[in-house]
């Protein structure tokens, strides 16, 4: 690797192709989201092995609530699992978690897990991984917007003090650097409402591989991508 080698500081991904994945496999669909929950384990690790401060990725959006009963019931048990887990892995890892999204409609357990979760790592050094659940970028706007609006109604703000800096610190991922890179696995071309106001000047990568085969190599086969592209963000 050459001195000019680039290392994203911030790579987003969408976590997609666990459903084909497992019917590939000839098993149910819950069955890949297990096997990728699993593998999102390792491509942490991966991450922060290769120089990668900030990891954000996409496990349960607004609209993934359409799916079946049984499905999103399975979702959620892989989430309880998963965030159990997490504290065990970051306090050996010193990473530090965040999740990104509406709670109210989630259960009180998994709300509870998740502050646990972001307490018991908010002094860790090591990646900051984010974690989106029951996200939409269109959803994080407007509640952003509806609290600078209750600010300017209560008289706290005026209308000249809103700038995209502040818009920026009422958004989910307030204190964040916006992702350099932006990754979508098993060949879907879309963003599927992740991250629109953070992602203005991400490059993006798309690949064929589903999800719960993306590995080490995979990932740096994207970095790789990301060295090519000239970032000048609206500049000469």
């Amino acid at each position: 690797m050459n001195d000019d080698y680039k290392i994203p500081q911030h790579v987003a991904i969408i976590l997609d192709g666990n459903g084909r994945w497992a019917k590939s496999k000839h098993m149910p669909r819950n069955y890949g989201h297990k096997v990728g929950a699993d593998n999102l384990e390792r491509v942490i690790e991966d991450a922060w092995d290769l120089g990668i401060k900030y990891l954000t990725v996409y496990a349960f959006s607004t609209e993934n609530w359409k799916r079946s009963v049984e499905e999103v019931t399975g979702i959620m048990t892989i989430l309880r699992d998963f965030l159990k887990k997490s504290i065990d892995k970051a306090e050996k890892n010193n990473m530090r978690v965040r999740v990104i999204g509406e709670r109210s409609r989630l259960d009180k357990d998994i709300i509870e897990a998740m502050n646990r979760l972001e307490e018991a790592t908010k002094d860790n050094t090591g990646i900051q991984f984010n974690v989106a659940i029951n996200y939409g970028g269109r959803d994080e706007i407007t509640r952003a917007v509806r609290k600078i609006a209750d600010e300017v109604k209560a008289g706290a703000i005026s209308s000249e003090d809103i700038t995209e800096e502040y818009i920026s610190s009422k958004l989910d991922t307030a204190g964040i650097p916006d992702p350099d890179l932006l990754i979508r696995t098993s060949g879907e071309i879309r963003i599927s409402n992740f991250l629109p106001w953070q992602i203005s000047y991400s490059e993006f990568y798309f690949c064929d591989t589903l999800w719960p085969d993306f590995d080490k190599e995979a990932l740096r086969k994207a970095i790789d991508y990301y060295n090519v592209r000239d970032r000048r963000f609206g500049g000469v």
